[in-house]
């Protein structure tokens, strides 16, 4: 059969789609904070309840030890057709959402969905938490879904797919490791992995990502009297926590910005031509993306000998997301601190290992205590980088999907420099390539208030969801 059914019942029942988005945006499933557990279970019941209705056989599993103690995730699956010889395909996407503060900065209550004229010339957005990290992008394939069910009867179109839905992605996915090791059996069956939880190039330019940068997310404590001193009376005499915990951070870059921990780039692979052609013929404007953020063109700054978009997507980065020491009141109070910290983040590339990364930085940190002082490191974790092969025939099929859903507009091949650290994991603990065909745009404010989805991006990203089932539909043999 051909697609133009599917499609047509994807249009008509456009506002139906929209409603059904909407009452689950309205679901506050913050899942860090532990106020919000059972609205995050109700989130995960919302899910499972419109896979259900698709047809897909549907749990809901706990997770944490003890169990139940976590967010629990939606597993769902569907048996492919007699004669379907194409890929079991694993999609991934996350329900839980990131908190709404500072809530004074909204334009409308983040958990009361207004649709809104789009940011861009045309259009229309929906504004509210969750809009497009993640639950707007995954709704685009579960009415995928829905329509396929409701035009042929045939669960997924008779495509083979688990869905594994978690509530824990924005706060870390604790639970995550240990649920996919110990499904690794169910799991491992899968082929290919899809997840809808990036960004296209611009309005109408679809985008395949076949790279994510992965994460090490530190914390250093430098420690030195046993309690505040006096500046006038131990100033001179001391060592001051600030001041030394500084001298070493800024060691970190050499005048180049190249990170000087020994062995960084272990796992860094060379950028090849043919990245380099295809990322030059994107044409980006620097200047426009720094002029957005309010700074002029002297402010692109980063390791030497490498483009922007080199660096943000094929480059690994040290960065200090934050500095306590110290009195910081109203005022003044001359004061040494007895301790000051600093919260240190790496973004990975490649083959790069956080664990490793880590554990160098702070050896590094080791070789430079400051007389008189000592250390305290903290791992928060992280995720490993992905970066998946571009030859595969799935990937082939997501562009082929992509194109026809964006009326013959090629789907560009891109990287991120965002972290999905569930993708690394699949790929190290099953073997998994995961293939990211993501719709969100870079102005939709994600974790910032009036978080927002275009209309159109959603219509996008269900026409290609729809079109990718077909186009699984229609190979061959497994890839």
């Amino acid at each position: 059969m051909t697609t133009k059914p599917v499609l047509s019942w994807l249009e008509s029942n456009e506002p139906a789609s929209l409603s059904r988005l909407i009452d689950w945006l309205k679901i506050p499933s913050i899942s860090t904070d532990p106020a919000f557990k059972a609205e995050t279970a109700r989130a995960a019941d919302w899910a499972a309840d419109h896979l259900r209705q698709s047809g897909l056989r549907v749990e809901i599993l706990p997770t944490g030890d003890p169990a139940g103690s976590g967010h629990p995730i939606v597993l769902a699956e569907s048996d492919a057709a007699p004669d379907y010889a194409g890929p079991h395909v694993l999609f991934y996407g996350h329900y839980d959402v990131q908190p709404a503060d500072p809530l004074e900065l909204w334009d409308s209550p983040p958990f009361e969905p207004v649709i809104k004229p789009a940011a861009g010339p045309v259009g229309e957005r929906i504004v509210a938490r969750g809009a497009v990290d993640d639950k707007g992008q995954v709704a685009s394939f579960l009415e995928a879904l829905r329509a396929w069910k409701e035009t042929t009867d045939q669960t997924a179109g008779g495509v083979r797919f688990t869905v594994l839905l978690e509530g824990e992605e924005e706060s870390g996915s604790v639970n995550l490791d240990r649920f996919v090791r110990q499904n690794a059996d169910r799991l491992g069956k899968c082929d290919v992995c899809v997840i809808s939880d990036t960004g296209m190039l611009d309005r109408g330019k679809p985008a395949i990502t076949y790279g994510v940068r992965g994460l090490a997310y530190t914390e250093v404590i430098l420690h030195a009297a046993d309690r505040d001193l006096h500046s006038g009376m131990w100033g001179g005499r001391g060592p001051n926590p600030i001041s030394e915990l500084v001298k070493v951070l800024a060691q970190l870059w050499d005048a180049d910005r190249h990170v000087t921990i020994p062995n960084f780039y272990d796992g860094v692979r060379k950028i090849t031509d043919a990245e380099r052609a295809e990322w030059d013929a994107l044409n980006f404007d620097q200047t426009a993306a720094l002029k957005e953020i309010g700074l002029g063109p002297d402010a692109d700054i980063g390791e030497a000998g490498f483009s922007p978009l080199e660096r943000e997507w094929a480059r690994p980065t040290a960065e200090l997301n934050g500095i306590i020491g110290g009195y910081t009141g109203k005022g003044a109070k001359t004061v040494i601190p007895s301790h000051a910290s600093a919260k240190v983040s790496f973004r990975l590339v490649d083959d790069q290992d956080p664990e490793k990364i880590a554990e160098s930085f702070f050896e590094f940190c080791r070789k430079r205590t400051p007389p008189g002082c000592r250390w305290e490191f903290l791992n928060h974790g992280g995720g490993d980088p992905a970066t998946v092969a571009t030859d595969s025939p799935t990937l082939a099929a997501a562009r082929s999907a992509l194109k026809s859903a964006a009326n013959g507009t090629e789907a560009a091949l891109i990287k991120t420099g965002g972290s999905i650290p569930v993708a690394g994991m699949l790929k190290k603990e099953l073997g998994l390539e995961t293939i990211f065909m993501g719709f969100g745009l870079a102005d939709d404010r994600v974790h910032s208030p009036n978080e927002k989805f275009e209309l159109d991006c959603f219509r996008l990203g269900a026409r290609a969801h729809v079109l990718l089932i077909d186009e699984l539909r229609r190979m061959n043999s497994r890839s």
